[in-house]
């Protein structure tokens, strides 16, 4: 395999792996959001119980998404095997 291909295939998995994270960084973000003023939701959620529990969801997923982007980033540009199968 040419040296430019496997150059292009980690700069391409670096990139996604950078989206994973800004994606559940915005997750986070959401859900701390939520959880923390959640007046401006209930409107749109009837109960406050599955408000409460969809903002604990959002940041949980949230955080995981964001850890695992940083872990695929990592390994990318390290190309870490280890890494990029977590």
């Amino acid at each position: 395999i040419p040296m430019g291909v496997l150059s292009c295939v980690k700069y391409l998995m670096f990139i996604f792996n950078v989206l994973v994270f800004a994606g559940g960084t915005c997750l986070s973000g959401v859900g701390v959001w939520v959880a923390v003023d959640p007046s401006g939701f209930q409107d749109i959620v009837a109960t406050k119980a599955v408000l409460r529990a969809g903002a604990y969801l959002l940041l949980a997923v949230g955080i995981a998404l964001a850890l695992l982007g940083f872990l695929g980033c990592c390994g990318a540009l390290r190309q870490s095997r280890p890494l990029l199968l977590v």
